[in-house]
């Protein structure tokens, strides 16, 4: 039966014996086709729910189970190392097996681990089940982009269903944030973990009624070495990341990783070149479009996430603002957010994919670096309009950075395409915390030992942080600017 009201022929011999998702660009979306946008926008909307929920949570978090400040941010790391490191080999085994066979498998294990987490009674057991949250994600984020991009025709209803695909990632990275003040306040910090584990249950329950399975015409081979390299340089970089925020950069440990992670990604690259089946396309990323928009949107993606934390820190040790005040002011975030994502498509409609994505960096940049005015007795109503304005930009970004990164790129590299376009989402999320907060941590531990009492030890690294956020936003929008100038010219 198919799900729009134009039937056209199956896109691969291998798809199921369905007609395909979406009629021709700019045809009707039908009934069938808006059930499979919600189902997946619905996966993607609890993988964000996760990356945020304990975000207001931490200090809660870390009271009960005897984590230390330093060690707060490996409750969002243990989950961003794997869903991060094996984004791009789950997206290849789904290839070979089956993107429906694969998405289900990830929400499956993502929904018995958050049921762990839920339960955990060690911050062993805890950070194992984060960890095991993290592989159910790497899992299902390449597996449902790739389903949401076949399904829908590039064009105009490719363009909204990632408007809404990306309003929706928006929209659970923040009202995660108010959920998890609200429930933490209510509940405890365990209940946000329980929510996961029912919303887990209901979009398993819908799945197989609606989706049908998809697969490229050809089973490509498993490039071994790209993933040993990939997976391995990406888990070394973020080992090292997150542990300079506990211990500093001097370790020798964090220098090994560091040298090694570099290293391993080197190989990466070079494994990819001589692959006949990479997992990364090397001549993919020779289109402008794609590599400059990937670009984008790793460094949105990444950055955006540093200033919830470093936000999070700031309203909770330095304000003191209880967990359900801090997640009302990322809530009016998440209504904002869910406006800018809902007109982004216009947006992009009349200024361009290029235009939008410059102009939401340069917004996201602008408003981060407003936060250097933050204060330690005052600064909640500059934070609320700082982050806020921000993820406004943040929002035009990312739809933008996805309509680019996937523009021009034919069918049968649509998968190759969406896969750099998650990994970049991914790797973002990622990097931007560990990066960050291991610089705040460093050089709160520096004005400590120099004699400044907490809150302005804490509020000086939390600028420090801001400050580099805002400046690495705005020079990867000016080198974007000029990447994207020079493909219109050629």
């Amino acid at each position: 039966m198919p799900i729009t009201d134009t039937a056209v022929a199956p896109d691969t011999p291998t798809a199921a014996a369905t007609a395909p998702a979406v009629s021709p660009a700019g045809a009707r979306m039908a009934p069938r086709a808006k059930l499979i946008l919600l189902l997946l926008c619905g996966a993607q909307f609890i993988i964000a729910l996760d990356f945020s929920i304990l975000n207001v949570a931490l200090p809660v978090l870390g009271r009960d189970l005897g984590m230390g400040q330093a060690d707060l941010q490996w409750a969002v790391t243990a989950f961003a190392l794997p869903s991060g490191g094996f984004l791009l080999l789950s997206g290849r085994i789904a290839d070979l097996y089956g993107r429906r066979r694969l998405f289900l498998i990830g929400l499956g294990l993502f929904t018995a681990a958050s049921v762990l987490t839920a339960l955990a009674w060690s911050p062993a057991v805890f950070l194992a089940g984060r960890a095991l949250q993290g592989l159910g994600a790497a899992v299902i984020v390449p597996t449902g982009m790739s389903l949401l991009t076949t399904t829908f025709a590039e064009g105009p209803q490719r363009e909204r269903a990632l408007g809404v695909s990306g309003t929706v990632l928006s929209m659970g990275f923040t009202i995660g944030m108010v959920l998890g003040g609200v429930m933490t306040d209510a509940l405890g910090w365990r209940s946000t973990m329980g929510l996961l584990s029912v919303a887990g249950v209901a979009v398993l329950a819908a799945a197989p009624l609606l989706l049908t399975e998809s697969r490229p015409p050809e089973r490509p081979r498993i490039d071994v070495p790209g993933a040993v390299t990939v997976t391995g340089g990406l888990l070394s970089l973020i080992y090292a990341l997150s542990t300079a925020a506990e211990q500093g950069f001097g370790r020798p440990d964090v220098l090994v990783t560091l040298i090694v992670g570099a290293g391993l990604l080197a190989a990466f690259v070079r494994v990819e070149s001589r692959a006949e089946q990479p997992l990364v396309s090397l001549p993919m990323l020779r289109r402008r479009t794609v590599a400059w928009g990937n670009l984008a949107g790793l460094m949105t993606f990444a950055m955006m996430s540093a200033v919830i934390f470093l936000l999070t820190l700031y309203l909770q040790e330095v304000l003191r603002l209880s967990a359900f005040h801090t997640g009302l002011v990322f809530g009016v975030q998440g209504v904002v957010s869910a406006g800018a994502g809902l007109v982004a498509p216009k947006v992009i409609g009349r200024l361009g994919a290029r235009r939008t994505l410059l102009t939401g960096l340069l917004l996201q940049a602008g408003f981060t670096a407003a936060l250097l005015g933050l204060g330690t007795g005052t600064g909640m109503w500059l934070a609320l309009t700082g982050v806020t304005l921000a993820s406004l930009g943040h929002l035009w970004a990312i739809i933008a950075y996805g309509v680019t990164a996937t523009s021009g790129v034919p069918d049968a590299e649509q998968g190759l395409a969406t896969g750099l376009v998650t990994s970049s989402q991914q790797v973002g999320l990622t990097v931007g915390i560990p990066l960050l907060s291991a610089v705040a941590s460093a050089h709160i531990a520096a004005l400590r030992a120099d004699g400044s009492g907490f809150a302005e030890a804490t509020l000086g690294g939390i600028k420090l942080g801001l400050g580099l956020d805002a400046a690495l936003v705005a020079v990867v929008a000016l080198l974007v600017a000029a990447g994207l100038r020079t493909t219109r010219r050629r």
